[in-house]
């Protein structure tokens, strides 16, 4: 699959220099231009850059799980003209090294944001009961888990790094991006302390998902504990018996109320962990991780506005 992806971006890259330069959106040359993979770090640059006359935009905008994401000629020729390019630097960025070749701004600062976090980030991990990936090659290097942006801790060194790096390139609003990171940051540092709050009155440290999981920076930020179906970045959405019975027996003998999925999920695992239960009447609970966000929430939500309503919903979770 990473050989056939690699091949289609070839022929786009290649279809994007013969298509020549009179495709690529012109922006004036005293303005800004920022260009984002996904919905949170989009968020977080709208935030930081304010009022300042910066032209954003966001690759990912269509509502495709980024895990699927191919990138179209129009992406790469955003992402080769563009002063400041971010992005996370996982798995599903595997497609940004070759798309980085056909740069035309020899000035671009391209930010990584794994690299940001460094000691922070934490490889993919198999829990009891989860679905086995296939065997991967055991000479291959450790496969990191890139929902970074499910930390609020992480949310915040992230944007106290961009915000020193959009002033250090555009030195005339370096004290209102400071000053935006500043107050947008102390907001992060306040809904965290509400997490934590939460997490402390709870009943039970358990979630359960009948999904894939993203969330194990937010869990491990608060000491929780969970079972899920499968890891973050599988491909799966049928989970084998076993999996299935292992995760009904652990509602059962937890006495959960609910079981969890993510936004993007039909919920059909969910239910089926449920209908095997001894009771059958959990409640399905869904936490938004974030990676399916379309032009019309990013215009009319926030980061921290979806942040918080995951926040509900883990306080019904854990009760």
């Amino acid at each position: 699959m990473k050989k056939l992806l690699s091949v289609a971006l070839c022929i786009l890259i290649v279809a994007s220099i013969f298509a020549g330069c009179g495709n690529i959106n012109k922006t004036d040359n005293n303005k800004l231009k920022v260009v984002t993979t996904i919905y949170p770090l989009y968020d977080w640059v709208k935030n930081i850059t304010g009022s300042a006359d910066v032209e954003l935009s966001m690759i990912e905008k269509n509502g495709a799980d980024l895990h699927n994401f191919q990138p179209t000629v129009e992406d790469i020729g955003n992402i080769a003209e563009c002063d400041v390019f971010i992005y996370v630097g996982g798995e599903s960025d595997s497609w940004v090294d070759d798309a980085l070749k056909q740069k035309s701004n020899p000035d671009m600062v391209v930010i990584n944001l794994m690299d940001v976090l460094k000691d922070n980030i934490k490889e993919e991990e198999v829990v009891e009961g989860m679905e086995a990936e296939d065997e991967e090659d055991e000479e291959e290097e450790p496969e990191y888990d890139e929902h970074i942006w499910l930390s609020l801790k992480n949310a915040k060194i992230i944007c106290n790094y961009i915000a020193e790096k959009l002033a250090q390139i555009d030195s005339d609003n370096a004290d209102a991006y400071k000053k935006n990171a500043a107050k947008y940051v102390g907001e992060l540092d306040k809904l965290d302390g509400e997490y934590q709050a939460a997490v402390d009155k709870a009943v039970s440290k358990t979630l359960l998902f009948g999904d894939r999981f993203p969330f194990r920076y937010l869990v491990d930020d608060y000491a929780l504990s969970y079972y899920a179906a499968f890891v973050g970045c599988s491909a799966e959405t049928e989970a084998s018996f076993e999996t299935i019975a292992f995760l009904a027996n652990k509602v059962d003998e937890l006495k959960l109320k609910y079981i969890m999925k993510i936004e993007s999920s039909d919920g059909s695992v969910a239910n089926t962990v449920k209908e095997n239960t001894k009771d059958k009447d959990q409640q399905i609970l869904t936490l938004d991780s974030l990676q399916s966000v379309t032009v019309d929430t990013a215009e009319n939500s926030g980061y921290l506005d979806i942040m918080r309503q995951n926040l509900e919903v883990l306080k019904t979770a854990l009760s």
